[in-house]
């Protein structure tokens, strides 16, 4: 097996640069934040806010989010949630 073989437990070779992917994906997010507007950043919110419920639900009380606290988490997602439907009423 090598180091690129999936069964080697996904270990990278470590000739491999770095993949920025996460890069790759906040670019899109922002994308589709920008080309559905209000629609999209309630989306967003709605489904981060019902993973972090299942998590704290399944007992994770701490994040790696910024925030750290999941219910501070909750909150925040709650917030822009309640700001992007105000967007879209108004």
């Amino acid at each position: 097996m090598t180091a690129n073989d999936p069964r080697s437990g996904g270990a990278p070779a470590k000739d491999q640069p770095y993949d920025p992917l996460r890069l790759c994906v906040y670019a899109t997010v922002a994308l589709l934040a920008w080309l559905l507007g209000p629609w999209a950043v309630l989306g967003f919110a709605a489904l981060g806010f019902a993973g972090y419920w299942k998590a704290r639900r399944a007992g994770l009380t701490r994040s790696k989010c910024l925030l750290r606290d999941t219910r501070l988490v909750l909150a925040y997602l709650a917030l822009i949630a309640l700001a992007a439907l105000a967007a879209i009423i108004l």
